[in-house]
């Protein structure tokens, strides 16, 4: 019992803080309990255990934050970039499903394209998405190139008629003597439309002389279509046409024998035998 009072006086027992202000003779004291200042020191000790303990967890919450945040746009990237490839896929099955190349080069889409949806942190998984973005897009723009080249070469009759007079010389059915045909003559009804055949824009709408009235087409490649005696013309200069578009109808204008359509085909700045694009594109 005795032993006990005295913890508790001890415990209890006055301590003497002075304060001595710098600027001052008098001096200040505080008398505080033992308990109290242990007390004190005690929680503060705690106080600022918790202050650092929840800075560090503030810290590595951003940083986790930060680190998920990053992530989730690697994965965003990536989702993107799958659904970028599962479309050249289907474009490409859609494409092989024709069953000839012609109708495969009609069908490229040039609007589709595939791009770069970015980089992840993956190293492996990057230059496996990149090399097959690279080759997909490399097959695109081939097939591109090929459409375009297709599109731009002559194929098919201008006209449903009879070839009354073929490519190389013969003999001038009007004025007699031997002379150079650079095109075909193609007889049919006056009226008869007559149709581009290839995607091209008109240089040239008008009267020519002895080719009456006149269409030429650039087809880009090389390629230039003319289209003469015709009655009327549909086109004017400058104006784009597609493969089958009309563009002008069969007459007898200029030096003619009778209706039909003089037809050239010219690659180069030279003619070429319109047969063998009509033959082979058939």
């Amino acid at each position: 019992m005795y032993k006990l009072k005295r913890f508790f006086r001890k415990l209890f027992t006055p301590i003497t803080i002075m304060l001595i202000p710098h600027d001052s003779k008098r001096t200040i004291n505080i008398k505080l309990p033992s308990v109290g200042v242990v007390s004190s020191v005690i929680l503060w000790l705690v106080g600022s255990i918790y202050v650092v303990s929840v800075a560090i967890d503030t810290i590595e919450y951003y940083n986790m934050k930060s680190k998920l945040n990053f992530y989730m746009g690697q994965f965003v990237e990536l989702k993107t970039t799958i659904s970028m490839l599962e479309k050249a896929e289907s474009e490409f099955k859609r494409l092989l499903s024709f069953k000839s190349k012609e109708k495969i080069l009609e069908n490229v889409d040039a609007k589709v394209n595939i791009h770069d949806a970015g980089s992840l942190d993956m190293d492996l998984l990057k230059d496996q998405i990149k090399n097959t973005i690279e080759r997909v897009t490399e097959i695109q723009d081939f097939l591109k190139n090929q459409k375009d080249i297709y599109m731009s070469t002559p194929k098919g009759w201008p006209i449903i008629g009879r070839i009354t007079s073929g490519f190389g010389n013969r003999e001038n059915p009007k004025y007699g003597g031997q002379e150079f045909h650079s095109g075909l003559d193609i007889s049919a009804g006056t009226g008869t439309p007559v149709k581009a055949t290839a995607d091209g824009i008109v240089s040239f709408s008008g009267w020519s002389a002895g080719n009456g009235n006149l269409v030429v087409v650039e087809h880009g490649s090389g390629y230039s279509t003319f289209y003469a005696h015709n009655s009327s013309i549909g086109v004017r200069v400058g104006q784009k046409v597609k493969r089958g578009d009309i563009i002008a109808h069969v007459g007898s204008t200029g030096n003619t024998t009778g209706p039909h359509l003089h037809y050239e085909v010219w690659h180069n700045g030279k003619p070429v035998n319109p047969i063998d694009f009509i033959k082979n594109n058939s």
